[in-house]
C-alpha cells in the first residue's frame, strides 16, 4: 500500500530535513527520528486541516491559528506540557528549514509554546550509587557481565557520563589513565576525570570479558559480543533498585546528576561543572544550584524539630 505522506512535496522536505539533520548539524539519530516523526504528522494532519495537498507554498502561508489547531489534536492524544513544547519547537525548526531551503524570507508563524516546569533532578547519595552499582552485579548471569555492569554504573557516577557516552567508548580509550576523552553530543569530545576505583573496575571488566577489544570495536559488549545497549543497562539498575528499595527516580541518568550536584557541593563552580558534563550553554548546568539548595531544604525538614 502506497504512503499517501508521500504525494505531498512536504514530505520530500522533510526527507532532505533529514540528511541535513544527520550529516550538517550531526545531531544523534534519536534527535533526527523525533524531528522527522513531527514533521511526518504536521504534514498529515495539514492535509487534512487545508484540504490540499502539502507543498512549500501550503508550508509558506501557515499561520498561528494553524499550529494552535495541530497542537489542539496532539494534546487531545494525550501530549503533556513538555512533549508538546518539544513538538512545537520541532514543527518551527521543520519550517525554518523548508523557508531557508526556498530563500524565503519573513517571520514564521509566531506561537507561544505551553509552559513546561523545570524539573529538578534528585541526586543519588554516594553510598547509594556505589550499592546500586554492587547490586547489579550481583544479580548478573556471568562474572564478566558483573564486572562490566559494575564497572558501566561507577563510570556514570564517577565521571557524570551520559548513558550514550559510556556506552559509545572504544579501545581507543585504552591504556586508561587519569583522565578519558569522551565523545558526547553534537559530537563534541571533552576530558572528564577517571577516578582510580573506576578505573580498576573498567580495568578489571576487560580482564574478565571473553571478547577482544580492538581499538576501534566497542569498549562494554552486551552479552553475544556486541555493543552493550542503553536499554541493557536501564534493565538492571530498574532490577538493582527495587532489590534496594530506592526510588523510581534512580535511574543511570540519575548518576550523571549526582555527579553534578556533589561536586557543586564541595565547590566546584559553574563553569567547570559545565565543561565536565559537556553542557553547551552554561543555563543547562544552572539547573545543579537549585538541586544544591532542594538537597539541603531535605536536611532542614528532616533535621529541624519545628520544620
Amino acid at each position: 500500500m502506497a504512503d499517501p505522506l508521500a504525494t505531498h512535496e512536504a514530505t520530500a522536505i522533510a526527507r532532505r530535513w533529514h540528511d541535513h539533520l544527520t550529516r550538517e548539524r550531526r545531531r544523534s539519530g534519536h534527535t533526527v527520528r523525533a524531528y522527522i516523526a513531527t514533521a511526518d504528522r504536521l504534514v498529515a494532519f495539514l492535509a487534512g486541516h487545508l484540504g490540499e495537498a502539502v507543498d512549500d507554498g501550503a508550508l509558506a502561508r501557515l499561520a498561528p491559528s494553524d499550529l494552535r489547531a495541530f497542537l489542539t489534536v496532539r494534546r487531545a492524544q494525550g501530549l503533556g506540557n513538555a512533549s508538546a513544547a518539544r513538538e512545537l519547537s520541532a514543527v518551527r525548526a521543520f519550517l525554518a528549514f523548508a523557508a531557508a531551503e526556498a530563500g524565503r524570507e519573513g517571520a514564521l508563524p509566531r506561537l507561544k509554546g505551553p509552559k513546561k516546569p523545570r524539573s529538578v533532578p534528585r541526586p543519588v547519595s554516594p553510598d547509594e550509587a556505589v550499592s546500586l552499582a554492587d547490586q547489579a552485579a550481583e544479580d548478573a548471569s556471568a562474572p564478566w557481565i558483573a564486572a562490566r555492569d559494575l564497572a558501566v554504573l561507577l563510570l556514570l557516577y564517577g565521571s557524570g557520563l551520559r548513558v550514550a557516552e559510556a556506552l559509545g567508548l572504544t579501545g581507543g580509550a585504552l591504556p586508561l589513565g587519569e583522565a578519558l576523552s569522551v565523545t558526547g553530543k553534537r559530537d563534541k569530545t571533552r576530558i572528564v576525570p577517571l577516578l582510580p576505583m573506576v578505573r580498576e573496575a573498567i580495568e578489571h571488566y576487560l580482564a574478565l570479558c571473553p571478547w577482544p577489544v580492538a581499538k576501534d570495536s566497542p569498549l562494554f559488549r552486551g552479552a553475544r559480543g556486541g555493543p552493550l545497549r542503553g536499554e541493557i543497562v536501564r534493565r538492571g539498575v530498574r532490577k538493582a533498585r527495587r532489590a534496594l528499595g530506592l526510588s523510581e527516580r534512580t535511574t543511570p541518568h540519575a548518576l550523571r546528576h549526582s555527579f553534578a550536584t556533589h561536586l557543586l557541593g564541595r565547590g566546584a563552580d559553574l563553569r567547570s561543572l559545565q565543561e565536565l558534563l559537556g553542557h553547551a550553554s552554561l543555563s543547562s548546568t544552572q539547573i545543579y544550584t537549585a538541586v544544591d539548595a532542594a538537597h539541603l531544604m531535605d536536611v532542614y525538614r528532616n533535621a529541624h524539630p519545628r520544620a
